[in-house]
């Protein structure tokens, strides 16, 4: 987070989108990330990937998952009076990521509550969509962040 938060919780709406950026697959990082955590032969072996029902080397879903978390990072939570998150939910990884491939991610809030309890916070709950740089959708998820309230108490 910035010494001062140019985001807080008053800041989203229901139905606004939020572009989050871009970032290029790279093979060396499909790797490397794979040999460490993911080490399945479609994401560490070029060879086996080709002979896969895939065709060719993958980004494993946790990869992109956390290329996903540098955008959101660098597009909204650097900026924003961010506060964590409870979790995200409807996780799908629906096309393979390749090396090479430009995945853009956007996201529209679905609900943004003041909490009652805390007044200090609200919750947006925003669901993201990954698009390679064909437009096809690579990857959805569904996510819940708190955020400091501007203004505590004030009602919305």
């Amino acid at each position: 987070m910035t010494a001062q938060p140019e985001i807080y919780f008053e800041d989203f709406s229901e139905g606004q989108e939020i572009e989050l950026g871009s970032v290029t697959v790279d093979r060396d990082e499909v790797l490397e990330f794979a040999r460490r955590y993911d080490p399945q032969p479609f994401h560490v072996d070029e060879a086996a990937a080709r002979a896969s029902i895939y065709g060719g080397l993958i980004a494993s879903g946790w990869h992109t998952g956390a290329m996903m978390m540098r955008l959101l990072c660098d597009g909204l939570f650097l900026r924003a009076a961010g506060m964590g998150s409870p979790g995200l939910d409807q996780l799908r990884w629906i096309r393979p990521v390749r090396p090479g491939d430009t995945l853009t991610l956007h996201g529209r809030v679905l609900t943004a509550k003041a909490s009652r309890s805390k007044p200090d916070r609200g919750a947006v709950d925003i669901s993201y969509k990954a698009f390679n740089q064909d437009g096809e959708l690579a990857m959805t998820f569904q996510a819940v962040t708190l955020f400091a309230r501007r203004h505590p108490g004030e009602t919305t």
